[in-house]
């Protein structure tokens, strides 16, 4: 059976955070699932790229997914208000499946009560908020939480998340499919 991950889009996304992972996990065999949290099935992200979600977030959680991801972008604030969202991260910590956050979205999970005690990165920009970021590594995992600092990292957050999900001969195999000679 086929992994499957569940990936949130909001107004004002930073779409190359989205695409990566959404492609990346695709060429890896993952079952991807794209919901819109607005209460339309297009949302444009922060570059003003729309983006055709696959449901909305109401009906997407309808269902289990064994990863959860939330790209960053300067629309992370609705993620950081959204009862739904932040109500399925603890679910998800509590059922020890996989959640992958990248930029500003790692906020989500310190709202959601994820981050303390824990090794985690984000955007510099969230250095206010979670003074305790490693600014070292791009991709950060620690059990089942991976976080990444930007649109910068998105492949190797992506292939990091696949990797979990799937294999690292897998990751492997994608990353060299994508002509990237380094992917970690």
């Amino acid at each position: 059976m086929s992994k499957t991950a569940l990936i949130i889009l909001h107004e004002g996304f930073e779409e190359m955070e989205a695409i990566a992972p959404i492609d990346i996990l695709r060429r890896g065999g993952i079952a991807v699932t794209v919901a819109s949290r607005e209460f339309h099935a297009t949302v444009k992200g922060r570059s003003d790229i729309s983006v055709k979600a696959d449901m909305l977030l109401d009906e997407a959680l309808k269902s289990t997914y064994d990863c959860l991801l939330l790209p960053g972008g300067p629309g992370v604030a609705k993620l950081r208000e959204d009862r739904r969202v932040l109500d399925a991260l603890t679910r998800y910590q509590q059922e020890g499946r996989l959640i992958a956050a990248i930029c500003a979205a790692p906020l989500c999970l310190l709202d959601a009560g994820l981050i303390p005690g824990r090794p985690y990165t984000s955007h510099p920009a969230t250095q206010g908020e979670l003074p305790g970021r490693d600014t070292s590594r791009p991709v950060v995992i620690d059990g089942n939480i991976i976080t990444s600092q930007g649109a910068g990292t998105a492949t190797a957050f992506a292939l990091a998340v696949l990797a979990q999900l799937t294999d690292k001969a897998t990751a492997d195999e994608v990353a060299a499919s994508i002509c990237l000679s380094n992917p970690q």
